[in-house]
């Protein structure tokens, strides 16, 4: 009987044709998460990166880096993936609850060797084996692996990762499952440590191991095929009582970024909060509310949510993001949330320190929970005369049920571009936008002064 490991390898390179939808959306997903990385570059996470390895960046490699320069492919995971997942502005996806780009375009990115021709189509044809295997891997350990705490991010992420890697390397069936069974040895990542500079590490991490496994696999290296499944394996270390096992996994014809998509971002700060977010902005906007006459505002919101929104009162920008009621306050007093939102000075501000006592946050029980794989988050505005709305989403601005615009696209794209300290031509996301027209990433500068200074 083949391992599980085995039949994600086997479904990754079996199929072998992809439907314009499915290309058209890792494009976007490619692009979304390189403007991600170019707002990320200046962040004081990856600043510290550079300075910890500084020796190694000046020493230079076959890998560019976002911040200039080049590295080793490892080195070059680690700080553009860093970078990537820095401001939390970087996509979701929910089938492996996992932030899937983060992880995956860093580490593609790194493997590109200037003397092997690799064209855009075929980088986003192993851009389309991660998520692939992510949510294989995420449907065994979820929903308890990310309930007790693990950050998927930089466990499931990285194995799905790995697995992209292999593909792009041009690895066997058998090559791919030992990179995806080594990757499953590295993983890591604790969502207590959200918050801090430590929790957009996890996503250079999990590229890094993603990047660092495939390699080895390749020359040989190798771990159990059944390493997920067997016991004392991930998802008998990392699973959890009600971890979903591998027995009902199937693939579908239809990709899985056609069926459930990547959730872009429209907001800076941690997904936990953007339901909420929305269903804020819909009830400001259909009733004309003004702040003055708010009395409470309550929000409900899923027992792993309430869990990462750990802040009522953040002291840094790190902490603003993993805010409930620093995010929401923002958003309602300035009609929307910009990555100017989250430096040190604009977290004090008066009005919305004044603003967020009127905000709290409860979570639905275990008992709603159980057996269901997502509940709306709700919205309850109470007024001062008595009045009270309510509004609830399932889905947030840009998943597959309610997509942003190319407008708002756009607008997203160029403030990355402004915050990385980039010129905000319209010109680079169009550029970008034809990633599959490129004959040779890897020996492009045009591509790569996209991305990068000092190219």
């Amino acid at each position: 009987m083949a391992t599980i490991l085995r039949k994600i390898a086997q479904q990754l390179l079996s199929r072998t044709t992809f439907s314009n939808v499915a290309m058209d959306r890792a494009r976007d997903a490619v692009v979304d998460t390189i403007g991600c990385m170019i707002a990320g570059r200046r962040d004081e996470s990856v600043a510290a990166l550079t300075r910890a390895f500084d020796g190694e960046i000046a020493g230079g490699g076959g890998a560019r880096l976002v911040t200039g320069g080049s590295a080793s492919p490892s080195l070059a995971a680690l700080v553009n993936a860093t970078a990537a997942h820095a401001l939390d502005f970087d996509d979701n996806f929910h089938p492996a609850r996992a932030h899937a780009s983060a992880v995956l375009v860093p580490a593609l990115l790194a493997v590109l060797t200037p003397g092997k021709v690799t064209s855009g189509r075929r980088f986003l044809k192993a851009y389309l084996a991660g998520p692939e295997a992510q949510a294989a891997v995420g449907f065994g350990v979820n929903p308890s692996h990310y309930n007790k705490g693990w950050h998927a991010t930089a466990t499931v992420g990285s194995i799905g990762a790995a697995a992209g890697v292999a593909r792009l390397l041009g690895a066997s069936e058998e090559v791919t499952a030992a990179a995806m069974s080594l990757a499953t040895s590295f993983a890591c990542g604790p969502k207590g440590q959200f918050g801090t500079t430590a929790k957009p590490l996890h996503a250079g991490i999990a590229a890094r191991n993603a990047v660092d496994a495939a390699r080895m696999a390749l020359v040989g290296l190798s771990g159990r095929p059944d390493i997920l499944e067997r016991p004392q394996g991930f998802r008998d270390l990392f699973g959890g009582d009600d971890a979903g096992g591998w027995e009902g996994l199937t693939f579908a014809e239809e990709h899985i970024i056609e069926s459930r998509g990547v959730v872009t971002k429209r907001h800076p700060c941690c997904a936990s909060t953007h339901r909420a977010i929305d269903a804020l902005q819909d009830l400001k906007q259909e009733h004309g509310l003004l702040a003055a006459d708010i009395a409470r505002i309550e929000t409900k919101v899923g027992i792993s949510a309430a869990r990462n929104l750990t802040y009522p009162d953040p002291t840094d920008e790190m902490q603003a993001r993993f805010s409930m009621q620093y995010c929401l306050a923002t958003a309602f007093l300035k009609g929307c949330l910009s990555l100017s939102d989250f430096t040190g000075q604009a977290i004090g501000r008066a009005e919305i320190r004044e603003f967020m006592p009127f905000i709290e946050m409860h979570s639905y029980s275990a008992d709603e929970e159980k057996g269901v794989e997502r509940l709306p988050h709700v919205v309850t505005v109470t007024m001062r005369d008595g009045r009270i709305y309510r509004k609830s989403r399932l889905h947030a601005k840009g998943s597959l049920e309610a997509p942003m615009s190319d407008h708002e696209g756009e607008i997203k794209f160029m403030d990355c571009l402004r915050w990385g300290n980039r010129n905000a031509y319209g010109d680079s996301l169009q550029k970008l936008r034809k990633l599959a027209d490129f004959e040779n990433l890897s020996g492009d500068n045009a591509f790569w002064n996209l991305i990068s200074d000092g190219c």
